[in-house]
């Protein structure tokens, strides 16, 4: 499904993308387009791209290929999904200990449309950090994860 997505394959079209898309919240997936987990996040962001064109632009970021940002978001376990909004690093408030990432595959479609609409109401107001409207049940757990980076 990832086929369906673009892909940024180094720093500087991840810099470029962050200080271009205006207006919407841009949403990188760090990961491996051969893991499971990923593919499964792929087919939900592929799936609704079309529906939150006005709202979101999403890309995909291969954790091997772009390693000066897999260290500075601290990327341990894929995917990892990071989300700005002009150029600015937006925080989700998931329940857990950290706020700069949601780690692993969304549930539903629903969660991810849900969460991308606040992270853009939010942002609309000037809010740096937003509250996760996803059910705690549905955010994994860090130990439930791949751990092969």
């Amino acid at each position: 499904m990832s086929l369906f997505l673009p892909k940024l394959s180094c720093k500087k079209d991840i810099d470029e993308v962050i200080k271009n898309v205006a207006e919407k919240v841009l949403v990188l997936r760090f990961g491996r387009d051969d893991d499971s987990v990923c593919m499964q996040l792929d087919e939900i962001l592929s799936k609704t791209s079309h529906d939150l064109s006005n709202m979101a632009s999403i890309y995909l970021v291969d954790v091997d290929k772009a390693p000066i940002y897999t260290r500075y978001f601290d990327i341990s376990y894929i995917p990892s999904t990071v989300f700005f909004f002009n150029g600015q690093h937006m925080k989700v408030d998931y329940g857990s200990p950290d706020h700069t990432k949601f780690v692993g595959s969304f549930k539903t479609k629903q969660d991810f449309i849900d969460l991308i609409e606040v992270i853009y109401r939010g942002a609309m107001r000037g809010k740096l950090i937003v509250q996760s409207p996803i059910d705690p049940r549905n955010i994994p757990k860090y130990d439930l994860l791949y751990h092969g980076i």
